[in-house]
């Protein structure tokens, strides 16, 4: 697994200069698809299995959304290492997105610039697929969420939001509403708390209603970007409606010191590295503001075990990789799990559930 790590990252000088962007995120996900990518089948470490939910992680590390936007790889990405796999953002209608190109690279600074726009195959591909995964026998360990967002043209979201519930829901381990993507105009507008609040109650509502005795839990997912004065009125507003956990935090629209002049001027959500000490932070001030009560799935610029570390230590009980993938490669998963061991170990600890929120 290592070896086929470092070769990747050997070769990615060369992978980037030669492919595009999404060129090369459809070769990985036509490769993983046929089983072209090696798995990781070594087993996993018992002090990473976290319990949340009702359900197992089998480690903390998952695959953030909107890698598989259409929940076509789920089996194979699992079998690469990750506890978890979020698929989507799935929205209700098939759509093309923003016009490309839409996905911007930064090696030297591991960053990533995307104005995607939410493109995919809709509900009924999406549905299509994730019931063909849910016959796979034997199934690979792993827990899979849905995140849900609305068609750009939708002038009311609840409807979008809800029928995707409907759809989607008793197929989901848990549900993530995708209100914090720059990429969807007003969808940002839904993290204010007047509209949130409405928004909320009729989507519990509807998940009450669609999905059976054992729904799935239901997160919110926001931007790194709500002025921080702000925070505290939207963690009041999530834990009264009675959401299950958040995710914390999409990409930014802010560009720090640094970046390459011509990379820094494209629109869209960074993320990486240089989004990575932000985003820790909001996950320790909602934890705070949340009394540690509400489970919290720490992202942005995780690419190492060290960066899962500190947003566990901030308050995060799980944590997912993304833009880590496209630097550190395919293997990434089992090489941060390899490093978390390492350190629950080394701080004397029986489990990574015992290090949440204690730094």
């Amino acid at each position: 697994m290592l070896p086929l790590g470092s070769l990747y990252r050997a070769a990615s000088p060369l992978l980037f200069a030669a492919i595009p962007p999404e060129s090369a995120h459809g070769v990985l996900m036509r490769a993983l698809r046929m089983g072209a990518v090696p798995a990781c089948p070594e087993p996993a470490d018992p002090a990473l299995k976290v319990t949340l939910w009702g359900r197992t992680f089998p480690n903390p590390v998952g695959l953030a959304a909107g890698f598989d936007k259409d929940a076509a790889a789920v089996g194979p990405l699992l079998r690469l290492g990750f506890g978890f796999v979020e698929a989507g953002t799935v929205t209700p209608r098939p759509q093309a997105g923003n016009p490309r190109p839409r996905i911007f690279r930064a090696p030297g600074h591991r960053a990533v610039i995307n104005r995607m726009g939410f493109p995919g195959g809709g509900a009924g591909l999406f549905k299509e697929n994730m019931t063909r995964f849910l016959g796979t026998k034997p199934r690979p360990p792993g827990v899979v969420g849905v995140n849900i967002g609305m068609n750009k043209d939708q002038a009311d979201p609840e409807r979008d939001y809800a029928a995707l519930i409907r759809t989607l829901g008793p197929m989901a381990d848990y549900l993530a509403v995708n209100i914090s993507s720059p990429n969807t105009p007003g969808l940002r507008d839904l993290q204010d708390p007047q509209a949130l609040k409405p928004l909320l109650a009729a989507l519990l509502a509807e998940r009450a209603k669609s999905c059976g005795a054992h729904p799935p839990p239901l997160l919110v997912k926001l931007s790194p970007d709500i002025p921080e004065d702000k925070e505290a009125n939207i963690a009041r507003t999530i834990v009264e409606a009675g959401v299950d956990g958040l995710i914390l935090t999409n990409t930014t629209l802010e560009r720090p010191p640094g970046l390459p002049e011509r990379f820094a001027g494209e629109k869209g959500g960074l993320s990486g590295a240089p989004l990575r000490e932000r985003s820790t932070q909001v996950i320790r001030r909602f934890y705070a503001l949340t009394g540690g009560r509400l489970p919290i799935i720490g992202v942005g610029g995780v690419e190492s075990a060290d960066d899962a570390w500190g947003k566990i230590c901030a308050g995060a009980s799980l944590v997912q990789v993304y833009t880590g993938l496209v630097y550190r490669g395919p293997w990434v998963a089992r090489e941060i799990c390899a490093g978390l061991a390492e350190r629950v170990r080394a701080a004397g600890l029986s489990s990574i559930v015992d290090a949440v929120g204690t730094g």
